[in-house]
């Protein structure tokens, strides 16, 4: 055999041996767990034959105890590139047979080459998480690398979508990677996320916690919010990287791909003439306002089961894909407070970045009141999705629905944060207040000196809601651009959106903005 043979035979043999990264009994273990190996998730994840890898005979150099005689080619984390639906991505999958996954100096070197390769060519980044932290034996060399990750990711915000899918453990410095991208996918029961662990909170709070309820996937998609999806298994989570990404544009520069609708722009839903009560304060679902308005009713929400009472997601109309911001009456009533606020205002600033339009469907009784919200900062909270809309230059097109009073009215895409085009449905009310708030505010004194407080009560109330109780006051003034018939509100949406699909507007020169964060 030639000594050109037997190098490529060398070359091949050593490819089998990174693929198979720590070795058959720990790729056992790993399935034994119920998770996929990193290789196995790429494949999952990008079209097929499509993942170019690099970096495959990477090692550390680390000598520090004793693991100089352990070293595995890849070490420990597996990058390259491929593409999904035939549009180029960039990925790096944490491959936890290796060290546990644990971060050291060449893993992070990996990472950074195709986050930077990832900025030069304009590209979207999906990182895998499956680590259980920093490798400790590197020492500060695991921490640079940290710290160098970290600054791409905040360096590519807002330039190349990022969408970190955390399929196992991620501990300690791991967990601000993902932090730091636009959207964390969570695995329940497998995967979680926390700073310090269960025997470091024992050892310095005294709580007994498990791992799953101090950083499960139920915990981050409901409570906390760090998680943007929750999945039942690898498979599903997987699909669901696919999917979002169908929605958004490869970089900054560039529009969200379109796809050909079979839906019809005209399509008028009679159910929206009857979806809004008779009585003011009983809720309607806002999942079926969205559902019929909305190209074949697909919707992909996000933070589903986060502050409930608003939603958030990606759908398309007429195949341009357009970012959702709606109240959600049967939660609250729709009111805004602390953890809804930012949750919105996060979306909308998604959205503004990777320019895709927003429409936001408007029915908020105002900000949920209470010290715990006051203790909670919701002043601040509620600024940020003011914030928001108010520095958002995409297309934006608010529908209020019924109620729109307060602060709450001119947070959520009023005409005044410089919104294009603001339509109302005719049950709108848009007012400082609701009526028997305002007829104790400004017909106290007459309504206490009446013969019947009740009954002058009652109809000073009517005449606040004779006045306020339609949209038609605030059209006088041109705070609203049109009153439409609720069954056209998906034609009316579309054709705003493509009369704005030229719209350029820009922001006064700054270094960057202040966000009442």
């Amino acid at each position: 055999m030639s000594q050109q043979l037997e190098k490529i035979k060398e070359l091949v043999a050593k490819r089998e041996e990174a693929r198979l990264g720590g070795g058959v009994k720990r790729i056992e273990a790993q399935h034994e767990k119920g998770k996929y190996t990193a290789r196995e998730r790429i494949a999952m994840l990008l079209d097929e034959g499509s993942f170019e890898e690099i970096d495959m005979f990477a090692m550390h150099r680390s000598s520090y105890f004793g693991l100089d005689k352990k070293k595995f080619l890849g070490d420990g984390v597996v990058v390259g590139s491929g593409t999904i639906d035939g549009r180029l991505v960039y990925i790096h999958a944490q491959d936890f047979t290796v060290f546990g996954g644990g971060l050291g100096e060449m893993q992070a070197a990996k990472i950074c080459k195709v986050l930077d390769l990832a900025m030069k060519v304009g590209a979207p980044v999906i990182g895998i998480n499956d680590s259980g932290g920093a490798r400790i034996q590197e020492g500060v060399n695991s921490l640079c690398g940290f710290g160098e990750i970290f600054q791409r990711n905040i360096m590519a915000s807002g330039v190349v979508p990022q969408i970190s899918g955390i399929f196992g453990p991620c501990a300690g410095g791991s967990v601000y990677s993902p932090a730091l991208t636009d959207f964390n996918i969570m695995v329940r029961g497998t995967s979680y996320m926390f700073l310090t662990g269960p025997k470091v909170v024992k050892t310095v709070t005294g709580e007994d916690v498990s791992q799953e309820d101090l950083g499960g996937a139920n915990v981050h998609s409901v409570k906390s919010g760090v998680a943007h999806f929750a999945a039942d298994t690898e498979e599903e989570g997987l699909a669901l990287i696919r999917k979002l990404l169908s929605y958004l544009p490869q970089n900054n520069m560039e529009e969200a791909p379109y796809v050909p609708c079979t839906d019809p722009v005209d399509r008028a839903e009679e159910l929206l003439n009857e979806i809004i009560p008779d009585e003011p304060n009983r809720p309607y679902d806002m999942y079926q306002v969205i559902g019929a308005i909305v190209d074949n009713g697909e919707f992909l929400e996000v933070h589903a089961d986060y502050a409930r009472n608003i939603i958030v997601g990606f759908c398309r109309f007429n195949g341009m894909s357009v970012g959702i911001v709606a109240n959600q009456p049967q939660v609250m009533a729709g009111s805004l407070d602390s953890n809804s606020s930012r949750k919105a205002a996060r979306f909308v600033r998604f959205c503004d970045a990777f320019n895709i339009p927003i429409v936001s469907l408007v029915d908020v009784p105002g900000f949920l009141p209470g010290t715990g919200q006051e203790y909670n900062g919701v002043i601040a909270h509620g600024a940020k999705l003011l914030y928001a809309y108010g520095e958002a230059t995409v297309p934006k097109i608010t529908v209020t629905l019924r109620k729109a009073y307060g602060g709450a009215y001119i947070v959520m895409g009023s005409k005044h944060m410089r919104n294009d085009l603001n339509y109302a449905w005719p049950s709108a009310e848009i007012a400082v207040m609701g009526p028997s708030g305002a007829v104790e505010v400004v017909f106290s004194k007459e309504v206490a000196a009446a013969e019947d407080p009740a009954k002058a009560a009652m109809e000073k109330e009517a005449e606040y809601r004779a006045t306020f109780a339609n949209p038609y006051n605030a059209a006088s003034y041109g705070y609203i651009d049109d009153i439409i018939e609720p069954r056209n509100t998906r034609f009316r949406v579309i054709r705003a959106l493509e009369q704005l699909r030229t719209k350029k507007q820009s922001l006064p020169a700054k270094k960057h903005d202040n966000l009442p964060l």
